[in-house]
């Protein structure tokens, strides 16, 4: 979501869709030579300009300027076992990618200029069993606070464990949500000023509500707390719209919240793996499977 015009977004068997009118119209198109490939996570700069992740072996990260009808390859990965999760960039120069752990240690890639280039490093080990989604490219963050602006990086892990990591506190904490296996976990991680929220579930029992939501402050120390009343199964992204007002969506519905995530209100039961709102704007869109797109028309 670059502004209230211009929508990129990206899915199986090489597909790339993009509108430049508010989302009127879409046009497909099929990224050549990657047919077979789901692009799991898109970041987009302008009506030209984007970048789109490839999950699974070979890693890789492509970059179009002209609009997606050419894509350059900017990153490739082929060690075994690599899956790509996420990215996230703070502007358009600084970016990060996330990626499952490779021996134990969680990958990332990060970017300074614009993802023209990447450098691979390693900033943490995993937990056996500990692994990220890749359902809505949502579970890590980047974020500047403070007079100078350093950039801090938060990212949440599912599986057997589930955590935040957190640079800014260069420490890793055991969420409070369910986990214990492959399919449950944190999926999405979402921050406002000093508040954020953490999202997910059990993808394989996605009607569920224990524990899918945490909320946290941000201060010398992390403390977490769950909401009064959850959203309504499981969630894999969630956004602010404002201190108050946010929303969160999964395969069994979309909630609000008007209080700052302590009460949900399930507002659909449509399926949605991501929700996004424009850098540059107000507009709200949401994508899922078989091509869906919606977009979330709300008034305050």
């Amino acid at each position: 979501m670059v502004d209230d015009n211009i929508v990129w977004c990206s899915g199986t068997r090489g597909q790339v869709a993009k509108s430049t009118d508010g989302g009127k119209t879409f046009t497909w198109t099929t990224v050549a030579g990657y047919e077979k490939r789901d692009f799991r996570d898109i970041e987009a700069f302008d009506s030209n300009v984007a970048i789109i992740m490839a999950v699974a072996e070979p890693a890789v990260l492509l970059k179009t300027y002209d609009g997606g009808i050419t894509w350059k390859k900017v990153f490739e990965d082929t060690t075994k076992g690599m899956f790509l999760d996420a990215m996230d960039f703070i502007d358009d120069k600084d970016g990060v990618v996330v990626g499952d752990p490779i021996n134990g240690e969680i990958f990332f890639a990060n970017t300074a200029d614009s993802g023209n280039t990447w450098k691979r490093t390693y900033m943490a080990k995993a937990e056996k069993g500990e692994a990220f989604f890749a359902a809505s490219g949502s579970n890590i963050k980047l974020i500047r606070q403070g007079q100078k602006e350093k950039t801090e990086i938060m990212y949440v892990s599912g599986g057997l464990k589930s955590k935040l990591y957190s640079s800014k506190i260069a420490n890793q904490m055991l969420l409070p949500i369910v986990q214990g296996k492959e399919s449950a976990g944190a999926n999405a991680i979402a921050v406002f000023g000093d508040k954020g929220i953490i999202v997910g579930g059990d993808f394989d029992d996605d009607t569920k509500s224990e524990d899918n939501c945490v909320l946290f402050d941000m201060g010398k120390d992390i403390k977490f707390s769950h909401p009064q009343t959850p959203p309504h199964g499981y969630r894999s992204s969630v956004i602010y719209i404002d201190a108050k007002t946010l929303i969160a969506c999964g395969t069994s519905g979309v909630d609000i919240s008007y209080d700052g995530g302590l009460n949900w209100q399930l507002i659909s039961k449509g399926s949605y793996h991501v929700v996004q709102k424009a850098k540059r704007g107000k507009s709200i869109y949401l994508a899922g499977s078989k091509g869906r797109i919606a977009k979330f028309s709300y008034e305050l």
